[in-house]
């Protein structure tokens, strides 16, 4: 179970990585930086966070299978629900009301900060190595 989640973790990393990369550059290409604290959380949440995540499930054990699947599928919406909703409620490409952009920035952050609180309980249930 880890290892399927360790590869899932780091392939939707990647994507993350690449995505802020290319935004990064094109930020600097056309010297206009508005979408500066979106470009970080892409390459800090989804990028590092997973791929973080994602080797720790690779080196080890964890003793309650459900928790790695549960702890993985939120911290992928969370991480991109959060990008997205930051980006909406930031530049509101679509013209959407600005409640409908904040709960979707709020709702992402959410899902995310579980994430990173089920992911404190999942340290403390690895496997004793033999």
């Amino acid at each position: 179970m880890e290892q399927t989640w360790s590869i899932r973790l780091i392939r939707f990393s990647a994507v993350f990585g690449l995505i802020g990369t290319f935004l990064g550059s094109h930020m600097a290409g056309a010297m206009d930086y508005a979408m500066r604290p979106i470009h970080a959380h892409i390459l800090l949440v989804g990028w590092l966070s997973v791929f973080a995540w994602g080797i720790f499930y690779k080196n080890y054990q964890i003793k309650y299978k459900k928790l790695v699947a549960i702890h993985s599928i939120l911290g992928m919406i969370g991480s991109l629900g959060l990008t997205i909703g930051m980006w909406m409620y930031n530049l509101n490409p679509f013209n959407l009301d600005d409640t409908i952009t904040m709960i979707l920035f709020i709702a992402g952050g959410s899902l995310l900060l579980l994430a990173f609180i089920l992911f404190v309980f999942v340290t403390f249930f690895i496997e004793k190595s033999r």
